[in-house]
């Protein structure tokens, strides 16, 4: 299949969407550059969803421009359609089909030789069970077949939502491998949504953190850590905080963007060993106890806390 070339694969101006009194977008603006891994976080209601489904031809903006795989989505969408492949959430498999049946189908849609169907099955470890109904697999199998009917025409923009929800370690790593593999070797672009931010950490070159409609951090994951300086310190409390926890850490010298979500105390210090004694030391004489702690480097749950003011959680 011969590639257009384009520096850009996704371009995305000024987004917005409202549903009734929900603003769904307000004003989002995305760049995703052809044959990288873009990662698109956060929380269910943050509008990642509607961004997923404007840039997909699903639905149109309010407002807004978008451009995808050099295409005018909102002026040509059947265009669009024909160059990216999309894995949604939700299985696209037909159950009573086997698998490779499944992808038979979808190669015949899109013109492709039937050969490309057995490719899929070998490279995503599904030959063995190419014969049985769809409905016999396993909830990874399943992942895995949906994954597969995404590639089956060689997409030039690869929209993947969750795409590990469900697997095992081993079956997680094997994706992993494969999407690396898909930008490297094919220059494919993929926008991955994810759960796991170690996910994110690991395969994105650029990411974007989406809260409440807006765009709240954008970057490569090191450039959005090395933002945090200093160390994360999360304490686990025996108990619910009620705000003892919070009062007691306001006069500790040295800390920063301290939260207390639940039976949970995030906070940030230049040298968090050096600060740990005073934090528990505060605690205890608030009577607040402290079941554990833990030090870290900042993680991409610390850029999430800081942006959004809590932690991630999709």
């Amino acid at each position: 299949m011969t590639r257009t070339v384009f520096e850009n694969a996704i371009e995305a101006t000024g987004l917005a969407k409202r549903y009734g009194e929900v603003q769904a977008l307000d004003g989002v603006d995305l760049t995703v550059e052809a044959g990288t891994v873009f990662g698109l976080l956060g929380p269910n209601g943050a509008g990642k969803s509607t961004t997923i489904r404007i840039l997909t031809t699903l639905s149109r903006p309010d407002a807004g421009t978008v451009r995808v795989a050099g295409i005018d989505a909102l002026k040509k969408p059947v265009d669009v359609r024909r160059a990216i492949g999309v894995v949604g959430q939700k299985h696209g498999t037909d159950p009573d089909a086997t698998g490779r049946e499944n992808l038979v189908l979808q190669a015949e849609l899109y013109g492709v030789p039937r050969s490309r169907a057995g490719e899929l099955l070998e490279r995503f470890g599904l030959a063995d069970a190419a014969d049985r109904q769809a409905k016999t697999y396993s909830g990874g199998m399943i992942r895995r077949l949906d994954v597969a009917l995404g590639l089956i025409q060689k997409p030039k923009v690869l929209f993947l939502d969750e795409p590990t929800t469900g697997l095992d370690p081993e079956a997680r790593a094997m994706m992993w491998a494969e999407i690396e593999r898909l930008a490297r070797e094919e220059r494919m672009t993929i926008l991955l949504t994810t759960h796991y931010l170690e996910e994110a950490d690991r395969l994105a070159s650029q990411l974007a953190i989406v809260d409440q409609g807006r765009i709240v951090a954008r970057g490569t994951p090191d450039e959005l850590k090395a933002e945090l300086e200093g160390d994360a310190i999360q304490v686990e409390l025996s108990d619910a905080s009620d705000g003892a926890a919070q009062t007691a850490l306001e006069r500790v010298s040295g800390l920063a963007d301290v939260l207390v979500e639940g039976r949970t105390l995030h906070a940030r210090a230049a040298n968090g060993a050096a600060a740990i004694p005073a934090v528990l030391a505060a605690l205890e004489a608030h009577g607040v106890r402290a079941a554990s702690v833990t030090l870290a480097r900042p993680s991409l749950d610390d850029v999430y806390l800081k942006h959004a003011g809590r932690a991630y959680a999709a």
